[in-house]
């Protein structure tokens, strides 16, 4: 692939990749900004309500992953990722304006049909474009961008929030009033960008190849990596093509070997979740707290977590395509079950300040690098093109339900089980983890999508490979 190629690839996966920085930056900002509108709206002894407004958005999510399935499988990826874009914008622009509790829920849960929409394709989307051999680095990216989306949420949050200087929080200080406002508004910046550059990228064209629109999609092919390459690419969508035009549909998904496929997607999705990292995201005032720091301590070590997070995708993206996908997720399980291992003891014996944030560092980098971008690349390739916008929407409706699940209990869990209890529960869950995805994963590494396709959906191919997992 030429320089000039790969420059276009690079750019039209950033562009994408954006949806993963707004998704990022919404579902993180609510962290920062959560000490302070718990104050203006009153909820701060209301632990049953600040876990609904935590959740809410994922209500949201489920709603945005329900419509881009069926709807992206039918009008295509590029309208539904700009409908997310407007979403976007309008969400962070309400979000800061409100002034009840109920309408602040109401823009969190449009945000949230952003965030579902935009999880859901701009991997997908990448993966559709992306040569096979690098197409791990680059729906990385997409993972890459969620953490800088973090990131730029963690630093907002620290920059516009003034300084706590007695530990005290009162509803007249800026930080109630406006400063929570500001930390959301911020986040039309990019929602404008992304909503412009949007326009401008092509369509996928491994969708219009499965609406037999095989012209356009070679011509698309050819741009991103030349002739020979989109000859290539072309002639293998046609090899997995039906003969009869079928309309996608959710019955297509229980024929054949579809339903253990999609059992395959829906439990590595919930586990991205129930492995319990992002309760440190959404939940980090509290452990934090726990751990005998004060307000202003935290927002700094929150972005300490942020660089490490964005340190480790990066290493995560340049191994993905080197050591494999399996590697790489049952080395995350079994990591973070030996670090949740640990904080539970540092919890249960009181053991505060560096060692805790020490071993939250480790867990972020552990999981960034591991089962947080490779999930995604997982979910994007074991799906056959036809239905694969709609396979993909149950996987990751399934990663939202168990999200929402995670962080409306997480209060409950460190309420009736304490700090200690609940990342033991956490840990088991990684340890269970390791051993369904010891089991049934496959290795996806250097082959085409419909080379995974064909060896997925064939009894032959799936057979020997179970057979060779279980040696």
């Amino acid at each position: 692939m030429s320089k000039n190629n790969s420059s276009y690839l690079l750019f039209i996966a950033l562009v994408s990749a954006l949806g993963g920085l707004l998704f990022g930056y919404d579902w993180v900002v609510i962290g920062g900004a959560k000490p302070f509108y718990e104050v203006f709206f009153n909820i701060t002894d209301a632990p049953s309500m600040q876990g609904w407004v935590m959740g809410s958005a994922i209500l949201g999510c489920l709603l945005g992953v329900m419509v881009s399935g069926s709807m992206s499988d039918k009008y295509g990826r590029k309208p539904l990722m700009i409908v997310a874009s407007i979403l976007f914008t309008l969400a962070a622009v309400g979000t800061g304006c409100v002034n009840s509790i109920n309408m602040f829920i109401v823009w969190r849960i449009i945000g949230g049909i952003g965030i579902g929409i935009a999880s859901n394709l701009s991997p997908m989307y990448i993966a559709e474009i992306a040569p096979s051999e690098s197409r791990g680095k680059f729906v990385s990216i997409n993972q890459l961008t969620i953490v800088f989306g973090i990131l730029a949420a963690q630093i907002v949050n620290m920059l516009l929030a003034d300084p706590i200087v007695d530990g005290s929080i009162a509803l007249d200080s800026w930080n109630v009033q406006w400063g929570w406002r500001y930390m959301f508004w911020a986040g039309a910046v990019p929602s404008v960008a992304f909503f412009a550059l949007i326009l401008i990228i092509p369509e996928s064209p491994r969708w219009l190849a499965s609406q037999y629109n095989y012209e356009k999609a070679k011509s698309i092919f050819t741009k991103i990596g030349g002739v020979q390459f989109a000859s290539e690419q072309i002639e293998e969508l046609k090899a997995t093509a039906t003969s009869v035009k079928e309309t996608a549909s959710y019955k297509m998904l229980f024929e054949g070997k579809m339903p253990k496929i999609l059992l395959l997607g829906i439990v590595i999705a919930a586990f991205q979740q129930w492995c319990g990292i992002n309760v440190v995201f959404n939940y980090a005032q509290e452990i934090f707290s726990a751990a005998g720091y004060g307000v202003s301590d935290i927002l700094f070590n929150i972005v300490i977590t942020g660089l490490t997070n964005l340190i480790f995708t990066y290493v995560g993206m340049l191994l993905v395509d080197k050591l494999g996908r399996r590697a790489l997720m049952l080395f995350g399980a079994m990591g973070l079950a030996c670090i949740y291992a640990l904080l539970g003891i540092c919890y249960y014996f009181a053991v505060t300040g560096a060692s805790v944030l020490i071993l939250v560092i480790l867990a972020i980098a552990c999981y960034a690098m591991t089962l947080a971008p490779v999930t995604w690349v997982v979910l994007s390739e074991i799906f056959p093109v036809k239905i694969r916008a709609m396979a993909m929407a149950v996987s990751t409706f399934s990663l939202w339900t168990a999200c929402f699940v995670l962080t409306y209990t997480f209060p409950l869990l460190n309420t009736s089980l304490g700090a200690y209890g609940t990342f033991w529960l956490y840990g088991i869950i990684c340890l269970l983890g390791y051993l369904f995805l010891r089991v049934y994963l496959t290795e996806t590494k250097g082959k085409s999508l419909e080379q995974i396709e064909i060896e997925l959906t064939k009894e032959k191919s799936l057979e020997q490979t179970e057979l060779e997992l279980t040696k």
